[in-house]
């Protein structure tokens, strides 16, 4: 049986001060829930307060982004070993906001994944497909390309640690959702592209989120399909009860 993973993607909110307020009073919304791991993605710039707030807690904390090389000349970067050496454990990769405006491709992502899997921490890899790709039968076809491409070169065993977050874009912070049933299939197909990947004892393992406007209200129905594991949750994670409330329709 998978646990559940619901996961917060902040974006590009919350000042270091908003942060610590929101996850202290979130810490004490979810204590004691243990049966589903929560995770919290916050910008750089309030990550090293985020990680003091929750030591000690039920909740996680992850970078929403990082650069795949150690050290070196990349102005504005940040890469895998400074994340890791604050505490942060798990970074969100190839969100469609980092492809879409930041034009990362499947390989840079890919990169990415391995940059993050060596450093010792644990990668998010959002996946998904647009609006007139779902509407002309692609769906399968995108998600399916993304994530043979982000996963590329890994073994079973770092497979295992990759958390697969698949977030139609069109229902990204639109109030849209893909039905209970809609979603299902889908996550049903990557499960399938996963075992022809890695094999079915590694692709039952893998924990595939969905994240498009996932809410209290929606939370329940959609937690409860076969192949849905969790939740990547934007705009109502800015918000410690009703994130809180997500958390617990996974209990």
């Amino acid at each position: 049986m998978r646990k559940k993973v619901i996961a917060g993607n902040w974006k590009m909110n919350k000042t270091n001060a908003e942060a610590v307020e929101m996850l202290t009073e979130l810490k004490e919304l979810v204590k004691g829930i243990n049966n589903v791991d929560i995770i919290i993605g916050a910008p750089f710039t309030a990550l090293s307060d985020a990680v003091k707030v929750v030591k000690g807690s039920n909740i996680a904390i992850a970078a929403e982004n990082v650069y795949p090389k150690d050290s070196g000349a990349y102005t504005g970067e940040v890469s895998p070993a400074m994340l890791k050496s604050i505490g942060v454990e798990y970074v969100i990769l190839g969100h469609s906001e980092r492809r879409e405006y930041f034009k990362e491709s499947d390989e840079f992502i890919n990169e990415k994944v391995k940059a993050v899997l060596a450093a010792g921490m644990l990668p998010i890899l959002c996946i998904g497909e647009k609006l007139e790709e779902r509407e002309s039968g692609k769906t399968s076809e995108v998600t399916e390309t993304q994530i043979r491409s982000g996963l590329k070169d890994l073994t079973a065993e770092e497979a295992k640690k990759v958390i697969v977050a698949y977030e139609p874009v069109w229902a990204i912070g639109t109030g849209k959702t893909a039905t209970p049933e809609m979603a299902q299939e889908t996550h049903s197909q990557i499960r399938d592209v996963l075992i022809s990947m890695f094999g079915n004892e590694t692709a039952e393992e893998m924990i595939i989120q969905y994240g498009g406007s996932m809410k209290p209200d929606n939370a329940v129905e959609l937690l409860a399909q076969k192949d849905i594991d969790g939740g990547l949750i934007g705009g109502a994670s800015l918000k410690a009860s009703s994130f809180a409330e997500i958390v617990v329709a996974g209990k």
